[in-house]
């Protein structure tokens, strides 16, 4: 199956700065990305990890500034100091935008790559339709259709079938690829994943791609 299958939120630091690395690695190899944008929150909750909100100063701070900073400067993306001002905003306006995208037959990987690098180098707020209208004008994308169609019923339904299904697949957080089944979970695995594109590795263990999930609620 020549794809990468990708579960993100538009808002994620993490995706933000592996997003020009993955969009490279499935030029070079000929996969098509699958964007999964997904609620975050229930994921990570389903996952067993302690919401950021209950965790200590010192543990926020390394993984939203220290950790950033040194990525940002490894994988040359920009980041703001600190964390962007609507950072907690409801974010199913823009995964709803690209979600309606790809409904709608549009190669979305410069608008993802795009709202993410706007809300983490340029402080933009994800949750504003006139943000939303210039980020998707800045890539080429004509937005009126993709606004008027990401807060209906079909594309939240799709929204929320994507979260659930990435917490059958064992999703951890944002970001997570998967590659034949194989899952890597964090930017940071990407030049892991890299390697399986060239080499599969063996043992390969998992739930396989969505269009082999069983039928259910949400799927």
């Amino acid at each position: 199956m020549d794809v990468i299958e990708y579960f993100y939120s538009a808002h994620s630091a993490y995706a933000y700065l592996g997003s020009s690395h993955l969009l490279r690695l499935a030029r070079a190899h000929q996969r098509r990305i699958v964007h999964l944008p997904i609620f975050l929150t229930p994921v990570i909750e389903a996952a067993g990890a302690v919401a950021f909100s209950q965790r200590t100063p010192a543990h926020v701070d390394y993984f939203f500034r220290r950790e950033i900073e040194r990525w940002s400067q490894f994988r040359s993306a920009p980041v703001m100091a600190g964390i962007p001002t609507h950072h907690h905003n409801d974010m199913s306006l823009a995964n709803g935008l690209l979600i309606a995208g790809d409904r709608q037959g549009l190669d979305i990987d410069r608008l993802a790559h795009a709202l993410l690098e706007a809300h983490w180098r340029d402080d933009a707020d994800l949750a504003d339709t006139n943000t939303l209208d210039r980020i998707a004008r800045g890539v080429g994308i004509d937005p009126a259709p993709l606004l008027e169609a990401a807060t209906t019923a079909a594309v939240q339904a799709q929204y929320q079938a994507n979260t659930v299904q990435a917490i059958r697949r064992s999703v951890f957080g944002s970001p997570t690829y998967f590659l034949d089944g194989d899952m890597f979970y964090g930017q940071d695995r990407l030049e892991i994943l890299e390697r399986a594109l060239q080499q599969p590795f063996p043992g390969r263990t998992g739930i396989g791609p969505s269009s082999q999930l069983p039928e259910g609620p949400g799927t």
